[in-house]
């Protein structure tokens, strides 16, 4: 029998939680009472241009919990399942759209962050403890893609995305290195960066010149690099940078979004060119979580015009289901969703 690779990731992955959804999660878990009443509340609208894109009938709902770090959600529209990093307990978690089952997809996972997918369906991973970008064959095998930049060894590979000409770009900071929380805590060789793999293969550095880049997404026809820089000083910044003609030269760094006193973290943008950002409270005496943690969506000018309330901190998120309508929200110990009027643009 030939496996296609919707065959090799679905069943691994449906095996994997199968035996995992019979254990107890290694984490806390959070109750969490859905908004009985339509339209939710917990969906703001702050521009009108926002009120197209929020569905009357639609209601956020807590779809698993137990995580130490919900990071790097991806989604995989031929399996109908989408995973998310587990970054402190060492463990890519998978969640099951069509049965609702949820449990481990990979462990240990190298303390992997960042999940995408190439342009052939593979999944690309952001792998912390081993410094290290890495590619999960159709048949399982692990192929590394990236780990050192002449000679010296990444920091710890953090966010990831793949342009459609066939290169995948990463941000590389020191926060996997940093202690011992979200793997080993190692010497830095390399300042903070942001790397493109061409479709060779070779690295090549893209920008130097951020503190601590994380986030990163293309606009809808990829002119335009959005970049989330989260050891900005005094509030961390979104940069918006326009992509050359050669596809990989920056120009015309413009500053976007300033986060003021929250914790921007990750980002994917809409087919109309709106960035839905992870939102959350930095743990300053002026950052309150109760008000901040969520998604913020901001328009390709940086105005913001929706809000979408969690009780949690949201680090990462993207736009999954049938539809790619399905707004899935990594958000600190829980995977989140919620059905929008608005599709992912990648």
């Amino acid at each position: 029998m030939t496996l296609t690779r919707r065959d090799v990731f679905a069943t691994a992955g449906a095996a994997a939680a199968t035996l995992a959804v019979q254990k107890s999660a290694s984490a806390q878990s959070f109750d969490f009472k859905p908004n009985q009443r339509y339209p939710d509340a917990s969906v703001e609208i702050l521009d009108p241009s926002f009120a197209k894109h929020r569905l009357f009938s639609s209601t956020l709902e807590q779809l698993a919990t137990g995580m130490r770090w919900a990071e790097g959600p991806v989604w995989f529209g031929d399996g109908r399942y989408l995973l998310v990093s587990d970054i402190p307990n060492n463990r890519i978690m998978r969640y099951d759209e069509a049965t609702g089952n949820w449990g481990v997809f990979r462990h240990p996972s190298n303390f992997a962050n960042g999940n995408a997918r190439d342009r052939q369906g593979r999944l690309i991973t952001c792998e912390h403890l081993t410094r290290r970008v890495t590619r999960t064959e159709y048949d399982g095998k692990i192929t590394v893609l990236a780990d050192n930049f002449n000679g010296k060894r990444l920091n710890s590979p953090n966010d990831i995305v793949c342009k459609s000409d066939g290169s995948i770009w990463f941000t590389d900071p020191p926060f996997g290195i940093g202690g011992e929380w979200e793997g080993d805590k190692q010497t830095s060789e390399l300042p903070h960066s942001v790397y493109r793999i061409a479709p060779d293969g070779k690295l090549g550095l893209i920008t130097a010149d951020l503190a601590g880049p994380n986030g990163l997404a293309f606009s809808p026809d990829e002119k335009k690099i959005y970049i989330i820089e989260s050891r900005a000083q005094p509030n961390r910044l979104v940069w918006s940078f326009d992509v050359g003609a050669d596809g990989f030269t920056l120009s015309n760094k413009t500053k976007l979004i300033d986060g003021g006193a929250t914790a921007l973290d990750g980002m994917k943008v809409d087919t109309d060119g709106n960035l839905w950002c992870g939102w959350g409270s930095t743990g300053a005496a002026n950052s309150k979580g109760e008000e901040l943690d969520g998604v913020k969506v901001f328009n390709s000018e940086g105005k913001a015009i929706g809000f979408i309330r969690l009780p949690e901190r949201c680090p990462n998120l993207v736009f999954g289901g049938v539809k790619k309508n399905r707004l899935y929200m990594a958000s600190s110990h829980s995977l989140y969703a919620l059905y929008v009027e608005a599709r992912g643009a990648v």
